[in-house]
């Protein structure tokens, strides 16, 4: 450990906060998408090609186009694109979702990885972010408080979608698909077509959270850029209990653990470094030992869901 001098350990919760907001934006639309996909009985466990198609086409977008707010469009889209594909397999007969899911993985993943070869070297504008800390002439507290906009709405549409599944004629639809097909089929709605618009719905937000990757943290596209944060996404969604709110929470808080081993390391404190950077992984295994109890694990689960079953 070493004297962290006019750094200071009091900038080391500023750090987390920082790192918690950058690192927690991804995991949010993931597991916000992924909660409605859910929410309508179907499981995607495809998101991780999702997440890796929308930052290499987010970020081709931008670097043709000069336009980043294009590549996060087409990064939606191409997730959209991804969901469409998902829930057009699993509304075939006898096919089982998850499986679907795994191959659409790695079937995202790998054309991702084939596609973006060419925009390894190349750099794309990214997204800006809005200076909240101008009034402080600290350059630790400016550059917490420099959020992306993609953050703020993705903080925003959190109570929206709440709102939404409680209040709304679409979150009625929603929920009944995802609690009783019987009941759905016998309203006269479409049980495989309400999943397919809930799997788009999830695959754009998908989408979007992979730009944020390339475009703005840590901005680039190569082909170890998502590390597993989609299909962790997916844990967070079980974890929150199926709640567009508490993924809000759940995400800041996997975040926040990501940004600890850096934010330690910035004052000095090198001893136990690597422990610190499995921090996330770490608390992934407290959460699921904590709810590991058959009682409480699927508390709130949608009925329809084939983990359920």
């Amino acid at each position: 450990m070493t004297d962290p001098g006019s750094i200071g350990y009091w900038t080391v919760p500023l750090a987390v906060l920082g790192g918690a907001i950058r690192v927690s934006t991804p995991f949010l639309f993931v597991s916000l998408g992924e909660c409605i996909t859910e929410r309508s009985g179907r499981i995607n466990l495809g998101l991780e090609g999702t997440l890796v198609m929308g930052a290499m086409t987010g970020y081709g977008v931008s670097y043709l186009t000069g336009s980043p707010w294009l590549g996060v469009l087409a990064a939606g889209i191409a997730g959209a694109g991804m969901g469409a594909l998902h829930a057009g397999i699993c509304g075939l007969p006898r096919v089982n979702d998850i499986a679907v899911g795994i191959a659409l993985m790695l079937f995202g993943t790998g054309l991702a990885f084939y596609l973006g070869k060419p925009l390894i070297e190349p750099t794309a504008p990214r997204l800006p972010s809005i200076d909240f800390g101008w009034w402080s002439d600290i350059p630790q507290v400016r550059a917490v408080l420099r959020i992306n906009v993609l953050f703020i709405i993705g903080v925003a549409l959190a109570p929206i979608l709440v709102w939404a599944l409680k209040t709304t004629r679409w979150g009625l639809i929603i929920r009944t698909a995802g609690e009783s097909a019987d009941a759905a089929r016998a309203m006269g709605y479409s049980v495989n077509l309400i999943r397919l618009r809930a799997t788009m719905f999830g695959g754009f937000l998908g989408g979007i959270g992979g730009s944020f990757l390339s475009l703005v943290y840590p901005g680039s596209w190569n082909e170890g850029l998502s590390s597993g944060q989609g299909i962790t996404a997916v844990a967070l969604v079980i974890f929150a209990r199926w709640n567009p709110i508490l993924c809000l929470a759940a995400s800041l808080l996997f975040g926040g653990a990501a940004a600890l081993g850096p934010a330690l390391q910035s004052v000095g404190v090198s001893q136990g470094y690597h422990l610190f950077n499995a921090a996330p992984y770490i608390l992934t295994l407290l959460i699921m030992i904590a709810t590991c109890s058959p009682k409480r694990t699927l508390v709130g689960a949608p009925a329809e869901l084939s983990i359920t079953r």
